[in-house]
């Protein structure tokens, strides 16, 4: 079986490509957020693997308006992806819906007022949600909040009078105890709630997956898949668990290395080849392994691999084994 551009999988690049008929770079931006779990409503100090400077390039900081964020942020890209001219402005750092309503109107809207931003990505957890959030969200994609917002797009140069706008919830796990063990300050039953409210306003939905958080085996992570084919999300993300020098998990890695899965490169690369025949084929999968800058681990054993070429290696891997997302549903 092929999917978008010859692929064993259902990649998100081709998803936008189809979609829009070009790709839609985002651009990183940091709106001064924090998370329930940081400032004592859910929790204190943060989930356990978390520096959220490791996880966002240095154009973002929250010292910047999101103009000059998206500004640099446009610079930067255009070395590395020539082809990319409309970008989606991508709230990342920490919890971005974990405001009042009126800051979160004023936040997004900004970011939409760049003439070459279509849209946006909201990062948040499920427990920063409510049914007054969604329903704003809701408006905004369907074009009755911006009035005169236009965006030329390349599919038949259509006129678009509503941005893209994306929910991506991170999950991390869907195994309660992990939930509890890595600090995340709620259950997969609040995570269930939050998507199922975010799907009935027919908002684009993605999520964000850990594999090797501690105490989850090889196994239990195969049948997370099934509970992942059972939410109503269009796209995935999943990383491996990279060791962040300074967090709690450092300590606990260091203290209990017997809990955590040890991937090697050609080992994960095995591993999720086993997770995407157990994924359902309509799930654009968006990422399946992270970069983390050298300087904030402490080491580096898959080497200094980039993205791009961990994508060969991954559809190399489906053509060696002959399989393809979905082939075991």
């Amino acid at each position: 079986m092929e999917f978008f551009d010859g692929r064993r999988y259902n990649s998100s690049v081709g998803y936008f490509k189809r979609k829009y008929g070009e790709r839609l770079q985002k651009i990183v931006i940091d709106a001064g957020f924090t998370c329930p779990n940081r400032d004592g409503k859910a929790g204190r100090g943060g989930c356990t693997y978390c520096d959220n400077a490791a996880f966002h390039p240095s154009y973002s900081t929250s010292g910047k308006s999101l103009y000059d964020q998206m500004e640099e942020g446009i610079e930067f890209h255009k070395v590395r992806y020539r082809n990319a001219t409309r970008y989606l402005a991508y709230f990342q750092s920490f919890s971005n819906t974990y405001a009042p309503l009126e800051r979160l109107r004023s936040l997004y809207e900004e970011a939409l007022s760049h003439p070459s931003v279509v849209g946006i990505v909201i990062g948040t957890r499920p427990d920063c949600v409510d049914e007054g959030k969604l329903d704003y969200l809701a408006e905004l994609a369907e074009g009755n909040v911006l009035k005169g917002w236009e965006r030329t797009m390349s599919v038949e140069c259509a006129v678009r009078k509503s941005p893209v706008v994306i929910v991506e919830y991170g999950i991390e796990s869907c195994y309660d105890r992990t939930l509890e063990r890595i600090n995340r300050g709620h259950d997969f039953a609040a995570v269930r709630k939050a998507v199922e409210m975010t799907a009935q306003r027919g908002l684009d939905m993605g999520a964000h997956f850990i594999l090797g958080l501690p105490g989850e085996s090889r196994q239990m992570m195969l049948e997370e898949c099934a509970m992942i084919n059972g939410l109503p999300i269009r796209s995935a993300k999943f990383h491996q668990l990279q060791i962040v020098k300074g967090t709690a998990m450092e300590k606990e890695y260091r203290e209990h290395p017997e809990d955590f899965e040890h991937f090697t490169l050609d080992g994960y690369l095995d591993f999720f080849v086993d997770m995407l025949e157990r994924l359902r084929p309509d799930l654009n999968i968006e990422r399946f392994a992270g970069e983390v800058p050298p300087r904030f681990v402490n080491e580096t054993p898959w080497g200094l691999v980039r993205n791009v070429e961990l994508l060969r290696m991954l559809e190399h891997r489906l053509e060696e084994r002959g399989t393809w997302q979905g082939r075991l549903l």
